[in-house]
């Protein structure tokens, strides 16, 4: 598979940040009240996270590694001014939809996330295929979250009546307990048939989310945790090569 098209792929399936990695449940829970809000959201993040991941693989042997984070919050606020002013201007009415949701998309911990754990790591390329990939997957999962409740609580689906007459709305869908209960019978599906979460990890004796394989994750706190395992590792062979060498020595002793 073409490694562009994998990146997407693994964001859109492998590793989507709602069902899989579940990042980002701020704008997940809060503004997935119709379908429509939930694709406008998940748009505008995929527009900031593949800039983002664009700008911080280019920066990323410019920036220094202790102001990595600072620096990655410069530019996704950047960008996010940006986008903001762009809506404000041209459509005012998703930009009066969303509101606070759009300036907080700055410390959406899936944009910072994919800078920290891939795009300060690869080539532009990947990254910015990689912030496609991860916002298509973020856009479909709120997508159909915001659908969900929608049907349920008003009957429709991007405000299209498909409910008949006689169905009654169940309000409270469309309510703030609305996500908390379609974002969790979801989760219990997918435990259900076992399909790949951060709350079903089978077989990780850890009890890490990511299944404790630290040897493949290019995470920060991964990335010590193999350092200080390779650590330890070479401590535990200096001391067998110590411990041999003191037996040949003792034998050379003996026969001596």
């Amino acid at each position: 598979m073409n490694k562009y098209i994998e990146r997407i792929f693994n964001g859109i399936i492998k590793e989507n940040p709602t069902f899989v990695i579940m990042l980002g449940m701020c704008p997940t829970l809060a503004v997935t009240t119709s379908g429509v809000n939930g694709m406008n959201m998940g748009l505008t993040t995929t527009v900031v996270l593949a800039m983002s991941n664009l700008l911080i693989s280019a920066l990323r042997k410019v920036i220094p590694d202790k102001v990595r984070i600072p620096a990655y919050i410069v530019v996704v606020a950047s960008l996010v001014t940006i986008v903001q002013l762009v809506l404000e201007a041209y459509l005012p009415a998703i930009n009066k939809t969303l509101g606070i949701y759009i300036p907080l998309i700055v410390v959406n911990c899936i944009i910072l996330g994919r800078a920290e754990a891939y795009a300060a790591k690869n080539p532009i390329g990947v990254s910015f295929f990689d912030g496609i990939g991860m916002g298509l997957g973020f856009t479909i999962a709120i997508t159909i979250i915001g659908s969900i409740r929608e049907l349920l609580g008003n009957g429709t689906i991007f405000n299209f009546k498909v409910t008949p007459a006689s169905f009654e709305p169940i309000t409270i869908f469309i309510l703030a307990p609305g996500a908390f209960f379609v974002l969790s019978v979801l989760t219990a599906l997918q435990n259900k048939f076992k399909l790949q979460s951060a709350t079903n990890v089978p077989g990780a004796k850890s009890g890490l989310a990511c299944g404790g394989d630290c040897s493949h994750c290019g995470g920060n706190i991964c990335t010590v945790n193999r350092e200080k395992l390779d650590a330890t590792k070479d401590d535990v062979a200096a001391s067998k090569v110590n411990v041999a060498s003191k037996i040949v020595t003792e034998k050379g002793k003996k026969e001596d």
